[in-house]
């Protein structure tokens, strides 16, 4: 049983920054793939970055240089920076854990950006 609460998200001018939180209950936080995913009205959810196990992280080309994940094994915590941020960036944002077989959500949490 995995569950992820995140928070963080909130109002914000173009230009600025936000840092995103999720922690997460479960027992092997530590070798989960997790991520961070996005979903603007009327559109798909979107991959936005995601972390590996081992520290690699991929982007969405949108958010490349902009945005930093980051993950705290001892905190069982991953984390979004936010830097730079648009009004195309607003979206509710989920973060995700990846086990073998499964896949967890967080609730989401709303980011507005401002122009």
């Amino acid at each position: 049983q995995v569950q992820l609460v995140e928070s963080g998200g909130g109002l914000v001018q173009a230009g600025g920054s936000l840092r995103l939180s999720c922690a997460a209950s479960g027992s092997f936080f530590s070798i989960s793939t997790l991520g961070w995913h996005r979903q603007a009205p009327g559109k798909q959810r979107e991959l936005v970055a995601r972390i590996h196990s081992g520290g690699n992280t991929d982007y969405a080309d949108s958010v490349k240089g902009r945005f930093t994940i980051s993950r705290d094994n001892a905190k069982n915590t991953v984390y979004l920076q936010m830097n730079s941020l648009k009004p195309e960036d607003t979206a509710v944002y989920y973060c995700a854990s990846q086990l073998v077989g499964s896949t967890y959500w967080g609730q989401g949490t709303q980011v507005t950006v401002s122009s």
